[in-house]
């Protein structure tokens, strides 16, 4: 089996450790950077940082450019290590599949475990906060290599359950952060907009970095349904009844202007926005992971 290969969902699926999945996952990212025109990115990861208004035009990478749709420029100076918190949505709603091999929150919990990886590879403090209605765990960011053991231990004893609340539970997390921080946030974001942009404002005005990694299940995207079809909420056991066929449309158009409106409105305060669905490799999240860390200082 090529290394590429286990960037694949249904792959990392049919391994049961995390602590494997994480490696696996890892592994298979930096082959592919070596494999491509990110030849040299890999461990030691070639500096960069977002293009300001001013940087001279010669220094853009093209080639990043090329991979992300965005401009960034090569820095020299030497960078201090990044602290950063894994911030996992553990509500009912991420337990949600449809026909595919990983629910949201197990993919959720592998990206978050090999970013974990790649943190502590990198000897960045690394912490782990989760979340439904309230902080349910944390564990303070550490740099020490047993700080990785600890993070997949809590990340393979949680399951999803209960009600989101989210600004309720953003606003407990900012007043824990003491120091400049990257926020990774692993979420559904299927509560209300405004309250969820509000409680991120609130992060990023503290001076904290924040990435959103938007996690939906890959019929959240395309709607497979057909014929006449009972949806229940997980969280409140609501039930609808929907024609599949006559719906779809609409629902696409509305999911694609939620996702969009998300990103605009990222985009306005400096937060990145990563839309993801369950049926996605994992390179696209780490490959963000990356960019945003060589973008601080």
């Amino acid at each position: 089996m090529s290394v590429e290969k286990y960037l694949k969902p249904e792959v990392i699926n049919q391994i049961k450790r995390l602590d494997l999945r994480a490696q696996f996952v890892v592994k298979g990212f930096l082959h592919g950077l070596h494999a491509s025109p990110f030849q040299g990115f890999s461990v030691e990861f070639s500096e960069h940082r977002k293009y300001s208004h001013g940087d001279d035009l010669k220094d853009i990478d093209w080639q990043v450019y090329a991979k992300t749709d965005k401009y960034y420029v090569r820095k020299f100076e030497a960078e201090t290590n990044i602290t950063g918190y894994l911030v996992m949505d553990l509500s009912s709603s991420m337990g949600y599949t449809f026909e595919q091999t990983l629910t949201k929150f197990d993919y959720a919990i592998c990206l978050a475990a090999a970013l974990a990886y790649l943190m502590t590879q990198q000897q960045d403090p690394v912490g782990l906060v989760t979340f439904n209605d309230k902080i349910r765990s944390s564990l303070p960011p550490r740099s020490k290599r047993t700080q990785l053991s600890n993070i997949l231990s809590l990340l393979s004893k949680i399951k999803p359950e209960g009600t989101t609340n989210f600004k309720h539970s953003m606003e407990q997390l900012a007043a824990m952060l003491k120091t400049r921080s990257l926020i990774m946030v692993f979420s559904d974001f299927l509560v209300d907009e405004q309250e969820t942009l509000d409680a991120l404002y609130r992060i990023r005005h503290g001076g904290h970095d924040v990435i959103l990694f938007h996690v939906l299940d890959e019929a959240e995207v395309t709607f497979p349904f057909r014929g006449l079809y009972k949806m229940t909420d997980p969280e409140t056991g609501d039930e609808l009844k929907i024609d599949g066929d006559g719906f779809r449309s609409d629902y696409q158009k509305r999911i694609q202007e939620f996702r969009d409106g998300l990103a605009k409105e990222c985009r306005k305060t400096g937060i990145d926005y990563v839309p993801i669905d369950t049926s996605m490799q994992f390179d696209k999240a780490l490959m963000e992971y990356l960019l945003s860390r060589r973008a601080r200082g």
